[in-house]
């Protein structure tokens, strides 16, 4: 699969000397496997959304009603 942004990044690069090609292959590298890493925890959060959504709804309605207690940092 080709794109016109793949073509035109190829273009850059091959106008680079070998050296810079390598060094701009590792960023590539180091920036893809974050964008991977984002990719991965927007899709794990979209699947837990409504999970978390009424989670913070219970503790709300948990404080509310006075069932909750303040949070004791010293059993943690």
């Amino acid at each position: 699969m080709s794109s016109t942004a793949i073509t035109t990044l190829t273009k850059m690069m091959e106008s680079l000397p070998e050296s810079a090609q390598h060094q701009v292959v590792e960023h590539l590298r180091d920036y893809v496997e974050n964008l991977q890493d984002e990719i991965h925890w927007d899709v794990t959060f979209k699947k837990t959304q409504s999970q978390l959504v009424s989670a913070a709804q219970r503790n709300r309605r948990e404080i509310a009603e006075g069932h909750a207690k303040p949070m004791d940092y010293n059993r943690l």
